[in-house]
């Protein structure tokens, strides 16, 4: 799967190029309700974004479950006696069959299910894990006018489908919100982009291709945009 190649091979440049990611998790991790809680499952946990973000927001955890396919970004996570670092990926539907209905707290995940192969099959798989879950998706408008401009179409899910594939769940709040990086040159935004560790799609694209977009991007920022839901299994 290319994308866990991605992650890996740039993952110890990854905290220094995930701002986006690193306030996403910082306004996802804002939502939760209470203070502490039993046992929480960090779904792509990454490098740890939603960890440290629940301990600067003083959210006391008795037990963590850091899971994501990368061991390269879960070297990256916070070690502590209370987290526990599960690499596995979550598009197999086997790597939850040693959970109980409902065996954590909650359920979050920052910025990493976009990337479902099948993400309708993901969201169900996962929908009895626990009766809270707390989801931010980055959607298809993201580096929109990137994508335009290659002629290419965005790799992740439209805002639409994400919210037809949690038919699994009953949705409770929903957010949409819009980001922007800027950049000093069209150059630093595509190292931006690779070593962000996610190539947008525009790792598709030859060197002609790329040089041409350098010189037609209008923008000097990327847009992301971002989908912020809690919601219930049914």
């Amino acid at each position: 799967m290319k994308i866990v190649k991605e992650f890996s091979r740039f993952a110890h440049e990854y905290h220094r190029h995930n701002i986006i990611q690193s306030e996403v998790a910082k306004k996802l991790v804002s939502m939760l309700e209470k203070k502490s809680y039993l046992k929480v499952l960090d779904l792509g946990c990454g490098s740890g974004a939603v960890y440290q973000n629940m301990l600067k927001q003083h959210i006391v955890v008795d037990e963590f479950i850091a899971f994501d396919f990368s061991e390269e970004m879960l070297s990256l996570h916070p070690i502590d006696k209370t987290v526990k670092t599960v690499c596995s990926d979550f598009n197999d539907r086997s790597s939850f069959e040693k959970y109980r209905d409902n065996e954590f707290s909650i359920l979050i995940s920052a910025s990493a299910l976009q990337w479902s192969t099948n993400l309708t099959s993901v969201l169900d798989s996962i929908s009895r894990l626990a009766p809270e879950h707390y989801f931010a998706f980055f959607t298809a408008k993201t580096f929109a006018t990137l994508h335009k401009v290659a002629g290419i179409s965005s790799p992740i899910y439209s805002k639409k489908s994400i919210i037809n594939s949690l038919s699994s769940y009953t949705i409770d709040t929903m957010e949409e919100l819009e980001y922007r990086l800027d950049f000093d040159s069209v150059l630093e935004m595509f190292r931006y982009i690779k070593r962000s560790g996610v190539s947008g799609g525009v790792g598709v694209l030859n060197y002609k291709k790329m040089k041409n977009i350098m010189k037609k991007y209008p923008l000097n920022y990327l847009e992301f945009e971002v989908l912020f839901i809690k919601a219930r299994g049914k």
